[in-house]
């Protein structure tokens, strides 16, 4: 609680009774009399220059006192060197040209009624009288710096007077040396003096930021708005009593002399209302934070429209689809190199064919092998028309589930054994991107491969099928494309289970019958191979068969594949990657036929 100053030996009486009103105070007919005193001209006045001076004086004026451990307020390293280069001086220099005059005036207003033993209610409300033409955060910015300055004089002085002839004759007219001699018993005073500061300037800084919100997303009426701003006056008011209850304290020690008695009363009150800011500034914050996350949503909403206007539209060139898609800020290098394993920047896709390879930290490991066998056959011959696309690696994640060392780990390894580029980060993907991808091209879980030609147009949204049946012989991945390869292609073995295993090949050309068949029965397996060959040896034919497993084979299949062998039923797939392939393969041609129109049947 704000302390009131009257001559000496009536000092705790005057905080004893200042506490009485604070307890009495009745706090809405308090507000009703701020609010009395608000009469903005409109005059808009940037403040953050003066909030980073305040900042930098409450920094550096700690209490020069010997193994007290009194933490300054902090400040970061980045603020303190833009004052001492000069980096803020233009800013601050327009906008002292309009405060300096306010800013003394209200240093002198708080020290004369300080000095002549107002309480601090009535102290605060004639700094809102002086301040009547100002915005809510111009009047608390003013009346910080205008504490700032007695307090940065006092301490200089205070820390200058062993050294300094000056800052000496001075003190010793304040007698801080007394002060300084009997600082042990001070601490209680000088710790709760530093937390109310360290208070009092967070919900300054807050009340500023609220003013900084972007009027574009955000205006007065917002229901998220209005209710930070009810509280705004309230806020003030509190600051500007504390920044009094501030000034009072330091006017005690100037020429306390001998007769001070140290008391832990002025303590309490300081600490009571660094409680109470303290809980403003959680309110705050909390209403700081809603107005953060409605911005957000627009910001959302926003970027998501621009990217179906954009998909909409067409281009020149790929550029802007791949930045918007993949990271819109020019000092970045977003995409890394399989081949050099460099971070590299978007113009490497420029005039390219890519293909967005959409999926979550689960690629499968056959997923990934297919796959990287199919990119690596398209770059062994540079002629190839399929060369002429890449292959890029979206991670699409869930926001909600935080970020671990564990996911980092995973992440970089699936990155360090993709041959084709990947985006560096999971991070630079914006939001409104995870939104388009998910509902727009319907991602869920399962990979997708979607296709852009050389001016960013969607030529397929999932390629993933054509490349599972036809590899990079689909190239350029188009659906008139798709109904050209399945023209030219016959349904037969060769297309069921080509490049499969290479005895296909051989019993083909052998003209051999063959029988491919899965399962996960073994006892069916054994009847039915078993009486296959009998039906084979009766008719006189010579007949092949093939074990494929079943989709996504498991140990089952494995131990299946072993008892097979060992009882020399049939042939098998030992590797499960390409009985998953085989599998996949076949889903895929049933895919494919769908969308060009075909039954079921």
């Amino acid at each position: 609680m704000a302390t009131a100053i009257v001559p000496a030996g009536g000092r705790v009486q005057g905080a004893r009774g200042d506490r009485r009103m604070f307890a009495t105070s009745d706090d809405n007919a308090m507000m009703k009399q701020i609010q009395a005193t608000h009469a903005p001209d409109g005059r808009e006045v940037d403040v953050k220059p003066l909030i980073h001076v305040i900042e930098d004086i409450m920094h550096r004026a700690t209490p020069p006192i010997p193994g007290l451990g009194l933490a300054p307020v902090s400040t970061s390293q980045a603020q303190l060197d833009a004052l001492e280069d000069g980096t803020l001086q233009n800013g601050l220099t327009d906008m002292l040209e309009l405060l300096a005059y306010p800013i003394n005036r209200i240093s002198c207003e708080i020290s004369c009624k300080c000095s002549g033993g107002s309480d601090a209610h009535t102290t605060t409300l004639a700094v809102f009288n002086a301040l009547s033409s100002y915005s809510w955060e111009a009047k608390v910015v003013i009346t910080f710096a205008a504490f700032a300055v007695n307090y940065g004089e006092f301490w200089l002085v205070a820390q200058l007077y062993p050294s300094n002839p000056l800052a000496k004759s001075v003190a010793l007219l304040k007698q801080l040396p007394d002060m300084l001699e009997r600082a042990d018993s001070l601490k209680p005073k000088f710790e709760a003096l530093i937390n109310l500061i360290r208070a009092m300037l967070d919900v300054t800084k807050c009340i500023v930021q609220f003013k900084d919100l972007p009027p574009q997303y955000i205006t007065p009426d917002t229901p998220e708005m209005l209710a930070a701003t009810a509280h705004t006056p309230t806020a003030v008011y509190w600051t500007i009593r504390s920044i009094v209850a501030c000034a009072s304290q330091i006017m005690n020690l100037i020429g306390m002399g001998h007769e001070y008695i140290a008391s832990t009363t002025e303590a309490w009150e300081l600490s009571s209302l660094a409680h109470k800011v303290n809980n403003i500034h959680s309110h705050l914050q909390k209403q700081l934070a809603l107005c953060y996350q409605y911005i957000d949503e627009k910001r959302y909403i926003e970027a998501f429209q621009m990217l179906v206007r954009l998909f909409e539209m067409v281009h020149i060139d790929n550029m802007k689809i791949l930045k918007a898609l993949i990271y819109a800020k020019d000092d970045q290098l977003p995409l890394v190199d399989g081949s050099t394993k460099k971070r590299v920047s978007i113009d490497v896709l420029r005039r390219k064919n890519v293909l967005l390879l959409i999926s979550d930290l689960d690629l499968s490991h056959e997923e990934h092998f297919i796959l990287d066998q199919m990119y690596t056959e398209s770059r062994q011959n540079p002629t190839r028309s399929e060369s002429q696309y890449e292959v890029v690696w979206l991670p699409v994640l869930d926001r909600t589930i935080p970020w671990n060392d564990a996911k980092q780990q995973k992440f970089e390894a699936i990155q360090a054994s993709m041959p084709w580029f990947s985006l560096y980060h999971p991070s630079l993907l914006d939001p409104a991107v995870i939104k388009y991808i998910k509902e727009v091209w319907h991602f869920n879980k399962k990979p997708l491969l979607v296709v852009l030609d050389q001016q960013g147009k969607v030529v397929n949204p999932n390629a993933i099928h054509m490349m599972w049946i036809w590899g990079s012989m689909a190239f350029p991945f188009t659906s008139l494309k798709e109904e050209a390869l399945w023209k030219e292609t016959t349904w037969s073995i060769e297309l069921l289970a080509d490049s499969i295993d290479q005895s296909i090949v051989n019993w083909i050309v052998d003209r051999k019958y063959i029988c491919l068949y899965g399962g996960e029965d073994l006892e069916w397996i054994r009847k039915f191979t078993n009486t296959a060959k009998d039906v084979a040896k009766a008719a006189g034919i010579t007949l092949e068969m093939l074990y494929v497993g079943k989709s996504n084979p498991r140990e089952k299949v494995r131990k299946i594949c072993n008892t097979i062998l060992l009882e020399k039923l049939s042939h098998i797939l030992s590797d499960p990657t390409l009985i998953w392939f085989f599998w996949v393969r076949l889903e895929s041609m049933w895919h494919s036929k769908m969308q060009h129109g075909k039954s079921r049947e």
